[in-house]
């Protein structure tokens, strides 16, 4: 069980972070930002310039950070587990907003 969860969650943050990394040049910062946070992440933003956000350019997505709590979960036999499971999620957006 615990290896499986371990394969899922890995699988995730690979998804999550393959999905964001690809796409971010090619659009606007107000919809990688709200992609994110639509994906449960907490966005900070790095920002150079002082252009409108939706003249910003991403330059980078990274900084990955999870928060866990270990949750005990009924098992067979009366055997208990401690399962890690993700309370927050922060993720950093860079920005070129000096054009």
């Amino acid at each position: 069980m615990r290896n499986a969860l371990t394969v899922v969650i890995a699988s995730a943050a690979i998804g999550v972070l393959a999905a964001t990394a690809a796409p971010a040049n090619a659009e606007s910062a107000n919809l990688t930002i709200d992609q994110l946070e639509a994906q449960g992440f907490d966005v900070r933003v790095n920002r150079l310039g002082s252009a409108p956000l939706d003249e910003c350019e991403v330059t980078d997505i990274g900084n990955v950070q999870e928060q866990k709590r270990l949750v005990n979960v009924e098992g067979f036999n009366d055997r208990n587990a401690l399962v890690p499971v993700v309370v927050k999620r922060t993720i950093t957006v860079s920005l070129d907003c000096s054009r």
